[in-house]
């Protein structure tokens, strides 16, 4: 994970500041429950840092533009040869106009070197929230972000597949049309697959499901199940579709949200959800646990999160150990 040092997240008041660290720190200790955190840390901010975080997580340091690990750091891989991490081509989801990501383009790479673990470098512009895989060969994208004119403007969806192959080992690629409205605005990432679908195993498939015909997110859901109409993993299985609901709140002070329960965090023993206050909360951590036999299903409180942009998947990069 990253700790918010800077920028919008943080927000403009001591307030808002609190609310953000205290988020990431709420999930940081979810976490801790069943597996260790690393939070990297700037330097400017390592002593507030270690007022919100127990002295059980490791804190290392580096400079930070923002603290979205999911798309700052490294994607972890492993083959019979061990562990590695891609480090993408990071440009602020796009080149946005309000984001800063000199510092941020740097942090897959740190990650890797404390990790002592081998660096793949891509060049294509990618994020980890911007896909989905199995383990098994098959990615989710969608053509909002690998194709966005402001991340790979020049990439087919030939090529975007031959690296995602060379890099992931994903050789089934499954584009999916676009991500959620509000992510499609001006603080959104254009996209990403990861508030919108998730795989908890090959061959089945979590799908967000806005039900209410009010939110613009019912018209782009039923736009998605469309796509998804005759595809298969990589195996050539068909996709059994689990719909997990979109939260029962429509809006917030901004206009229509894109919660979503899609946006959770596989952990060794557990499943991090997020949750919103909502009516629909018990049923959506009801289908994650069915979903992820076993595990038990921790929720934390992500509309602080939302409010920023992204959820708990967003924050956080998983490490598996060595195969």
């Amino acid at each position: 994970m990253a700790f918010p040092s800077q920028g919008y997240t943080l927000g403009d008041t001591a307030t808002e500041a609190d609310e953000a660290r205290s988020t990431w720190a709420a999930v940081a200790h979810a976490v801790l429950e069943f597996e260790p955190v690393t939070m990297v840390v700037d330097p400017g901010e390592l002593e507030i840092a270690r007022r919100y975080l127990s002295a059980d997580i490791e804190i290392v340091q580096t400079p930070l533009d923002d603290a979205w690990m999911r798309d700052i750091g490294p994607t972890f891989v492993y083959d019979d040869d061990g562990l590695a991490g891609v480090d993408w081509t990071f440009n602020g989801w796009g080149a946005q106009e309000w984001a800063t990501w000199d510092l941020d383009a740097k942090v897959a790479s740190y990650v890797l070197q404390q990790a002592d673990v081998p660096r793949i470098a891509s060049s294509i512009v990618n994020e980890g929230g911007g896909f989905h895989v199995d383990g098994e060969g098959t990615v989710l994208v969608t053509e909002t972000v690998q194709l966005d004119p402001g991340r790979n403007p020049d990439a087919t969806k030939a090529q975007i597949e031959a690296e995602l192959a060379r890099t992931l080992g994903a050789t089934h690629a499954v584009w999916l049309p676009r991500g959620l409205t509000r992510d499609s605005q001006r603080f959104g990432t254009r996209g990403h697959v990861d508030i919108v679908a998730a795989i908890p195993s090959p061959g089945v498939l979590l799908l967000h499901d806005q039900r209410d015909p009010a939110h613009p997110d019912h018209a782009v859901m039923q736009e998605i199940e469309s796509a998804l109409e005759g595809t298969t993993d990589a195996a050539g299985r068909s996709w059994d579709i689990r719909k997990v609901p979109a939260p029962a709140t429509l809006e917030d002070e901004e206009g229509p949200v894109d919660y979503s329960y899609l946006n959770h965090l596989v952990v060794n023993g557990g499943v991090i959800a997020c949750s919103f206050d909502d009516a629909h909360d018990e049923e959506a951590a009801a289908i994650l646990g069915d979903a992820y036999p076993g595990r038990k299903v921790v929720s934390v409180d992500a509309r602080p999160l939302f409010a920023r942009g992204g959820g708990i998947h967003c924050i956080t990069q998983q490490q598996p150990t060595a195969p």
